[in-house]
């Protein structure tokens, strides 16, 4: 036999295709999907380039204009409207809120906490600590609920009769949906469904000396609560601290105070020796807190005229906030940096 090696002939064969790897398809994946070039890729994901600062000069002054455009407009048709109390919406949120945002923000830096415990609708009382010699701290109370909770209601405060008896302030103050702190007043704000506020501590609060700070003073003759009684809306106590340190009331000049007819003439670090630049208030930060709503629902209206039942509301509310106080000043670290 005879062993002669056979010849097996090869086919054409492509061994550089069989080579290359098979492309893989990923689950879910078509066999022919689409390619994005690089360039394309880079154009999506490249940001714009930066506008130049007279573009955003420009658009800032040409929305200025349509804003002041559009505000004129409104006033001169009258297309806007004023509830029975005075408040003016429209005046409010384009001018006076605006006025204060960049004093609530960046000079006393704002930080508001327990937004969720105020109610979406309905009514409610709002009862806070009041400091500071001027009224600022209702003003960053009434900016903090409209800029930060989520349905951006309008705090009506109750406020002295001085308010609405000084020239232009108690003009602004009726537009800004304030109104007299009175029982009656207070009564049908609630009865409505409105979101009212009020400072017990009135006088003695806002004036008190620097060395009583954060010391809470008495609550009035309990009124604020027989109005939340007999409208059946919850109290929500709220602190606010940094009020007390934007005007240091050092000393009391009574004798000019009873000329002018002032409750106080305040004398400051900076004021009167410095005249208008001593009203400039220190920059303290602020906190405002919100706690958990006191409900008044479970009494019957006529509890209101039980005044054993309105000291118990009344000083478990005043003990409310002023436990809030000494969590936050537990806290800071000084007055200015928080």
């Amino acid at each position: 036999m005879n062993d002669v090696a056979k010849v097996i002939q090869l086919h054409d064969i492509d061994f550089e295709a069989r080579s290359r790897p098979a492309p893989r398809r990923w689950p879910g994946q078509s066999a022919a999907s689409p390619v994005t070039s690089l360039t394309d890729r880079l154009a999506e994901t490249t940001p714009p380039p930066p506008r130049s600062l007279g573009d955003l000069v420009r658009d800032t002054v040409a929305e200025g204009i349509r804003g002041t455009a559009d505000f004129a407009r409104r006033r001169l048709t009258g297309d806007y409207q004023v509830d029975e109390f005075g408040l003016d919406e429209h005046l409010l949120e384009s001018v006076l809120l605006p006025a204060l945002r960049p004093l609530a923000e960046q000079w006393f830096r704002v930080e508001v906490n327990g937004l969720e415990h105020l109610p979406e609708s309905g009514g409610a009382l709002i009862v806070a600590n009041h400091a500071g010699v001027l009224p600022l701290d209702g003003l960053m109370l009434q900016l903090a609920v409209h800029d930060r909770h989520r349905a951006q209601r309008v705090v009506r405060l109750l406020a002295a009769d001085l308010v609405f008896e000084t020239p232009v302030i108690g003009g602004l103050a009726r537009k800004a949906g304030h109104t007299l702190a009175c029982p009656a007043d207070a009564e049908r704000l609630l009865r409505t469904g409105e979101l009212a506020g009020v400072f017990p501590e009135g006088y003695k609060g806002i004036g008190k000396a620097y060395g009583d700070r954060y010391k809470l003073q008495r609550f009035g003759r309990g009124g604020f609560v027989s109005a939340a009684v007999r409208t059946g809306v919850p109290i929500i106590p709220c602190s606010i601290v940094g009020s007390e340190e934007i005007y240091p009331k050092l000393a009391n000049l009574e004798p000019l105070a009873r000329l002018l007819g002032l409750p106080y003439f305040p004398v400051t670090p900076l004021f009167p020796h410095l005249g208008l630049l001593g009203m400039v208030p220190l920059p303290a930060k602020w906190y405002i807190e919100f706690g958990e709503p006191i409900e008044t629902g479970a009494y019957e209206p006529e509890a209101a005229d039980d005044a054993m039942t309105m000291f118990d509301i009344t000083d478990q509310v005043r003990e409310n906030i002023q436990q809030s106080l000494y969590k936050r000043l537990a806290k800071r670290r000084n007055a200015f940096s928080g």
